[in-house]
């Protein structure tokens, strides 16, 4: 895609801070880290989220981020990571470039998950499960 800055820094175009490569994917530090060592993994090809990556590019890029996030984590001495992949405007995605973050935490870094919602009843669980279980 001659417009997604990912394509671009995979295909050298654009500088990063790369921090693996090989011939299908690589992975960077995230210009805006939520925390130093934030990386970025993804496939050099373009694919625009999950919904679009082959079954076998998903298989071995979380092969890969498995080993990135053992990397980040040791490299900057974090007591654990995050591993996010947004999918959709809605899910906060910003580059339509199929890729996962990992992103290193730290005790006492002030970062906190979302909050959770509570049902409106007791049987709004089982009703939605089955409308999921019907959309395989």
């Amino acid at each position: 895609m001659n417009d997604c800055v990912f394509c671009k820094i995979a295909q050298g175009e654009i500088p990063a801070d790369k921090i693996y490569e090989d011939d299908n994917f690589f992975a960077f530090l995230d210009i805006n880290p939520v925390n130093y060592g934030h990386a970025l993994v993804t496939p050099k090809n373009h694919y625009e989220n999950i919904y679009s990556l082959p079954d076998e590019i998903l298989c071995n890029i979380g092969l890969l981020v498995k080993k990135i996030s053992i990397a980040v984590k040791q490299g900057v001495n974090a007591n654990g990571i995050n591993i996010i992949m947004n999918n959709d405007g809605a899910a906060g995605q910003i580059v339509p470039h199929a890729h996962f973050h990992i992103i290193p935490r730290f005790a006492n870094d002030g970062l906190w998950h979302w909050p959770g919602k509570s049902y409106p009843n007791k049987e709004e669980p089982a009703k939605i499960a089955e409308k999921i279980k019907g959309s395989f």
